[in-house]
């Protein structure tokens, strides 16, 4: 048997563990477990740097790993109940969906009579009629609503096994790559970047969900209340607005959706001054992000932008949200190999 020489092996090893975990992402892409992904890296990384914080403490130091695994659990849930709370309150008889059907109901009479009459003629003359076109679309349309409910099933079931998994390796004794054998070892070193990669993606990101909080909480309670303008449920929508921008890309797209459509139930003009707001806001904020993600991963805009573009084209949106961590880890690799930087 020919034996290879030491530099030759080492670099098989490398190469080796490099096409595994090129594998294992493309897979998870592929195979839309990115939710699961996230959950697990999530509650990984917050754990541990949670657990790093508590041992500098000495009084907490022996039961840090325990403390930063449980407190992370409970933060989610809290989380959880707070957003169940939110719906809760939506829905609540007299001033939820009761209250917000009355609201639509004037919007569209105030929408036929200052529309055109071949344009008022498409529009539901009451909210029964509304009703009833939906009912309408739902029977036409089932297999692609039924179809998005089960996924949403899904990935909420997928980020639950996620949570349990991250939790379940964060309990776990920090593996040292020394210890192991050389393509055991690598694979640590790889995903090692890899979760670096997305610590530092992920606390960009809070950054970035706190700068889309402070400019919806500027437009819904400083600057329409100076018009005589009123968004229904104003605090609860700056809630969302922080909790669903932690998902980078589609967060936005959820609190802005849900801006809009408590804005159409307050009149027609709000909602279009709503959607150009958030428009204009989501354009700008598409480079800002990718600035504030590029300076805690040392890359440029445009870089950002570019992976962005390519991964939306490869993968969709799951290739849109994976973006800045693959590219973060990405550039970490080539660094540490000597090849850039």
């Amino acid at each position: 048997m020919t034996m290879l020489p030491p530099n030759a092996h080492s670099r098989a090893i490398d190469v080796t563990s490099y096409v595994l975990v090129a594998a294992m992402i493309v897979a998870v892409l592929w195979l839309r477990l990115l939710p699961a992904a996230i959950a697990g890296f999530l509650v990984y990384a917050l754990a541990r740097k949670l657990e790093s914080r508590l041992r500098r403490r000495h009084t907490l130091s022996r039961h840090a790993k325990a403390i930063a695994v449980v407190g992370v659990f409970v933060i989610a849930t809290l989380i959880l109940v707070g957003i169940g709370l939110g719906i809760g309150r939506l829905v609540e008889h007299g001033h939820g969906l009761e209250g917000m059907l009355t609201r639509v109901a004037d919007v569209l009479d105030n929408l036929r009579e200052s529309l055109p009459a071949a344009v008022a003629d498409t529009i539901p003359p009451s909210v029964t009629e509304l009703r009833v076109r939906l009912v309408e679309m739902l029977k036409e349309h089932g297999r692609q609503v039924s179809t998005v409910g089960i996924d949403g099933l899904r990935h909420s079931a997928l980020a639950l096994i996620g949570l349990i998994v991250g939790a379940m390796v964060a309990w776990s004794d920090t593996p040292d790559p020394t210890r192991h054998k050389p393509l055991a070892a690598a694979l640590l070193n790889r995903l090692g970047r890899l979760t670096a990669a997305f610590e530092a993606v992920v606390f960009a990101q809070v950054k970035i969900s706190a700068l889309n909080t402070a400019l919806a909480a500027i437009y819904l309670m400083g600057a329409l209340p100076l018009f005589g303008q009123h968004v229904p449920y104003s605090k609860s929508l700056i809630l969302l607005t922080f909790v669903a921008g932690l998902i980078p890309v589609v967060g936005n797209l959820i609190s802005n959706a849900a801006v809009v459509v408590m804005s159409v139930t307050a009149s027609l003009e709000l909602a279009v001054a709503s959607l150009v707001f958030l428009v204009v806001v989501h354009k700008l904020e598409y480079f800002v992000n990718a600035r504030i993600i590029g300076s805690r991963i040392d890359a440029r805009a445009w870089e950002l932008i570019l992976a962005l573009i390519v991964m939306e084209a490869l993968f969709g949106v799951g290739g849109v949200i994976a973006a800045p961590v693959l590219y973060a880890y990405l550039k970490r690799e080539l660094t540490d190999a000597g090849l850039i930087g």
